[in-house]
């Protein structure tokens, strides 16, 4: 299941980003031309905050995110497990906070108009909640694979092992 959800977002990801590089060029040279697309950078960012929210749940699915091993690399891996779990607990309690208090501002803005785009500003502030969802699954997901393979020293929930390097060929 975790490999469906990773095609996805790649694709959802590439497909975001294509459309933001295509959307910016167009708007370029239409601007060059004297007929400026004025909803154009609406859209761009609108499509941008999206894009950042899958990217990052990409990542955290892939243990791709940025981390300082410095202390706890010198653990063994049941409390690596352990530390992470707790982090990962943490980190789920505040993306639960942000998905609520997104959600709250979402309605709040459904009504709002984005710049001069005509669309509703609801669908810039809902990539909070939908976005604090998606990296909580991912890191739930995390957590369950980390904790069924804690007898073999499988993964971690964030931390790649030295072992669990990607070759740069598949980057």
């Amino acid at each position: 299941m975790s490999d469906f959800f990773s095609k996805l977002e790649f694709v959802v990801g590439f497909a975001l980003l294509a459309i933001i590089t295509g959307l910016v060029f167009i708007a370029a040279v239409m601007r060059f031309f004297g007929h400026p697309l004025i909803w154009s950078v609406d859209l761009a960012q609108l499509l941008f905050i999206w894009l950042c929210f899958v990217g990052a749940t990409r990542a955290m699915r892939q243990r791709s995110h940025l981390g300082v091993d410095f202390l706890v690399r010198f653990f063994s891996h049941k409390r690596r497990l352990h530390i992470e779990t707790a982090l990962a607990l943490v980190i789920l309690t505040f993306l639960g906070i942000l998905t609520w208090h997104g959600y709250k501002l979402t309605m709040l803005n459904s009504e709002r108009i984005f710049g001069d785009s005509g669309l509703s500003y609801g669908f810039v502030t809902a990539a909070v909640p939908v976005g604090s969802l998606f990296l909580s699954s991912a890191i739930i997901a995390n957590m369950i694979e980390a904790w069924r393979g804690v007898a073999n020293n499988g993964p971690l929930i964030f931390a790649r092992l030295s072992s669990d390097t990607t070759p740069t060929s598949e980057l």
